[in-house]
This record gives structure tokens, sequence and C-alpha cells, in this order.
């Protein structure tokens, strides 16, 4: 099973920007898809951002036009730039990966905008 580990998290003011990485155990050219996910407390889990095997990219409306989701191949990582953080974006971001018909998570990294 794919391994990932994310980083980057922490605590900005709203209107900040911050990045997080998503580093994959296997090369990702081998992983369908790659994408960010995030829950904030009491709520389900959503998708914010998704990047295929190809390379197309597909967002949460919420998040488009300030979040970019991009990949490096030759790092095995996939990044999650974050800009014009707002106080809603507060939550646990969790990096997911689809590969061999099975899927994978992050252990989360935890993003707070404060206002």
């Amino acid at each position: 099973q794919v391994q990932l580990v994310e980083s980057g998290g922490d605590l900005v003011q709203a209107g900040g920007s911050l990045s997080l990485s998503c580093a994959c155990s296997e090369n990702i050219f081998s992983v369908n898809a790659m994408g960010w996910f995030r829950q904030a407390p009491g709520k389900q889990r959503d998708l914010v951002a998704i990047i295929s095997k190809p390379g197309s990219t597909n967002y949460a409306d919420s998040v488009k036009g300030r979040f970019t989701i991009a990949r490096d191949n030759a790092k095995n990582t996939v990044y999650l730039q974050m800009n014009s953080l707002k106080p809603e974006d507060t939550a646990v971001y969790y990096c997911y990966a689809s590969s061999g018909g099975r899927g994978s998570w992050g252990q989360g990294t935890q993003v707070t905008v404060s206002s």
C-alpha cells in the first residue's frame, strides 16, 4: 500500500499563504491520481483538489482561483499551494492517492486560519 506523509500545516492569518507537501512512498508515475481532502471539526471530509496521472486537475468551487495542486515527479511529491486563505479553510488536510484500485490516506496536517 502507498504510504503518504504530509507536511506544511500551520497557523496563518486570513489573506496569507501556505504550501502543503505530500511525499509518496512509490513512484507517482504508478499512481493513478493524487489529491487533497480536508475535514473541519464536525464536518465530512471533502475534496479540495486532485491531479490525475496525465496531469489534469480539478478543484472544489470554494478554492478555485486560490489553491493550486502540482506534482514533482522527480521527488514523488504532490503540493498544494494555498493563497488568500480564509478562516473557513481551517481544517485537517489529508493527502490521498489512488493506485491499483486502492486508496491510501496520509495522517493529515492541521491548517488554521485566524481572522
